[in-house]
């Protein structure tokens, strides 16, 4: 719920922003970047030996679990945050993650973590292609038991 009220501190001060030679960049706050360069530096250690391409699979529970849904979850903060900038702060922030390289970053782990067939669980094999159940053409339920 905080993460859409954060942009405008940085609007108020976007006034002092002036028209200078160099290219302006704006960090998204601090503290949420600082997690996200942690946990990019764990997941590279542990996607390393992985090409982009090919897919790992992280069995649920353990700890590389954990460490990646942390850092999907952080994104997900990073962009409920740019959702809620006005443009020409997204146009900052956005320069910021070009900077430091996270797009790239978060880009090359999800190719890395993306099963080839995104299938559900549980289908056999004889239903048709049409009528093949994957995780974009159904809605996940994230109910916590």
């Amino acid at each position: 719920r905080l993460m859409p009220e954060l942009p405008k501190f940085d609007d108020e001060d976007l006034k002092s922003y002036g028209d200078e030679e160099e290219e302006l960049a704006l960090s998204p706050p601090a503290a949420l970047m600082s997690i996200l360069a942690t946990q990019e530096l764990l997941l590279e250690n542990i996607l390393e030996c992985i090409p982009v391409g090919k897919f790992e699979v992280i069995q649920p529970l353990s700890d590389e679990f954990c460490l990646v849904l942390g850092y999907l979850l952080t994104w997900k903060l990073t962009l409920a945050f740019f959702k809620a900038a006005s443009s020409q702060l997204r146009v900052l922030y956005s320069q910021y993650l070009r900077r430091t390289k996270s797009l790239n970053k978060l880009l090359y782990h999800l190719f890395r973590l993306m099963p080839e067939n995104p299938v559900f669980p549980g289908q056999t094999t004889e239903v048709s292609n049409k009528d093949t159940k994957t995780f974009f053409t159904e809605e996940l339920r994230l109910d916590v038991k």
